[in-house]
């Protein structure tokens, strides 16, 4: 059974019961579900994911005020339910979301996640954050939100990034594929400076992989599942098995290199980022750059983001 199933299979034996018995006037105002850190929220895990941060267990998220009213007592009950469950133990909980499950505030959820308490403000707070902080917070599943406080953050969030922010990571993702991938990785190699070329291969294949799925407006997860996911996304998934040749082939890869920033282009013009036809991505990434509205994030170095 998947870790999402088993923290929904708990819910349903023990939780619900739990609250709807102990806290019935708040029963409409508890959100869970289980979302945030693990393999098992994005559904990837599986019998080697067990062996570290595996638990039985689901998340209880509380506005403030709720937080304030019950938030100790329902700790206390989360603590009392049954420490195994379908043969999983549940890990132990500090108050509001000490660990990765419990009792917690939305807020708090939220700031754990992404170092906001809710959507992020402005451009420069957009950029600040990791891309896979935002992928773990949108992650998981809701199993009841009645209230909607936490849905409505969270479906905001999933939406992507605001046009102005993707455009310029998307900027910066491609003169990053230009600088590694189309000039030093040959480079080097011509020095037979093969590790130095891995490296830059390496450069290259995390910003294409954050670039597709910028292109497809979604967060790129924490590296180990980047591939993985990647290959799942309408847009361009199918070049996960091109990175992949790209990481693991060795050999000369100019030519595979070349293929994958023909792709992006051709994208990059289909969405209307680009109207130019050159083959290096540089200059694409200054034709993004200009069409960003916002001039503070327009000025900034063409490689932040």
């Amino acid at each position: 059974m998947k870790g999402l199933e088993l923290a929904k299979a708990y819910y349903e034996e023990y939780g619900r019961p739990m609250i709807q018995e102990k806290f019935p006037k708040y029963a409409e105002r508890i959100a869970v579900g289980l979302a945030g850190e693990g393999s098992e929220c994005f559904g990837y895990d599986d019998e080697l994911s067990r062996d570290h941060d595996f638990e039985a267990g689901f998340c209880l998220w509380l506005t403030e005020a709720d937080a304030d009213a019950i938030g100790f007592p329902l700790f206390r009950a989360y603590g009392k339910l049954p420490d195994e469950f379908m043969g999983v133990r549940k890990e132990k909980t500090s108050l509001f979301g000490g660990n990765r499950r419990g009792v917690m505030e939305i807020s708090e959820f939220f700031g754990r996640m992404i170092g906001c308490p809710a959507v992020p403000e402005n451009g420069q707070q957009w950029l600040s954050i990791p891309e896979y902080a935002l992928a773990q917070a949108v992650n998981g599943q809701v199993f009841r939100d009645d209230l909607g406080e936490f849905s409505r953050i969270r479906d905001e969030l999933k939406k992507g990034y605001p046009e102005d922010v993707r455009r310029k990571k998307i900027a910066a993702r491609a003169a990053l594929m230009a600088q590694a991938g189309q000039y030093n990785y040959s480079r080097c190699r011509k020095r037979e400076e093969y590790g130095a070329a891995a490296l830059a291969a390496a450069e290259f294949a995390k910003a294409g992989i954050s670039m597709v799925f910028l292109l497809n407006n979604r967060y790129t997860p924490y590296y180990k599942w980047m591939l993985r996911a990647m290959g799942e996304l309408p847009l361009l998934g199918d070049l996960r098995p091109s990175m992949e040749q790209l990481l693991t082939g060795g050999g000369d890869c100019s030519g595979l290199i070349e293929e994958i920033c023909g792709r992006v282009v051709r994208e990059l013009q289909r969405q209307g980022l680009t109207g130019g036809n050159w083959e290096y991505l540089e200059p694409h990434a200054l034709a993004v750059t200009e069409t960003i509205r916002d001039g503070e994030l327009r000025n900034l170095h063409l490689m932040e983001g």
